[in-house]
């Protein structure tokens, strides 16, 4: 008796872990596939700054900045990005779009980086930026 309970204990732990596999592979399949559902269905910056309905300029750089990082998986973005994205949503492009973006480096939302871009200052958003731009342009108190 003793050992069909250790057979049977094999054969259950053995299945447990067969099972387990099985429900990893699903997983990773399902993760795969939204993140491929998500590169298919681009969102455009138009359709972008509809949604988040930024206010100000600066709230318009800021998001451009968002966009740049995480729709069209640019790690670092420069000035003539966000003219160019301010062209393709057809929002009037601001005669100084750096003061812009250094309006968002003072509030914490952009930072500066060592390299350059096209031989151009190059910039990525802060945590803090990319949460700013999340919450529709407004503090979220913790």
């Amino acid at each position: 008796m003793k050992d069909e309970f250790e057979e049977l204990k094999k054969i259950v732990t053995e299945h447990e872990t067969r099972i387990s596999k099985l429900e990893g592979l699903a997983f990773e399949k399902v993760i795969k596939s939204r993140g491929k559902s998500k590169r298919e269905k681009k969102i455009s910056i138009k359709e972008f700054f509809r949604s988040k309905r930024p206010k100000t300029n600066v709230h318009r750089t800021l998001a451009i900045g968002y966009y740049l990082e995480k729709y069209e998986g640019m790690s670092l973005f420069n000035v003539n990005d966000v003219n160019n994205r301010f062209r393709a949503g057809k929002e009037p492009i601001p005669s100084n779009t750096q003061a812009f973006i250094n309006q968002n480096i003072k509030n914490g939302h952009i930072m500066e980086c060592p390299q350059k871009k096209d031989k151009k200052k190059a910039y990525v958003l802060t945590n803090s930026g990319e949460e700013f731009v999340e919450n529709d342009f407004s503090r979220k108190e913790i």
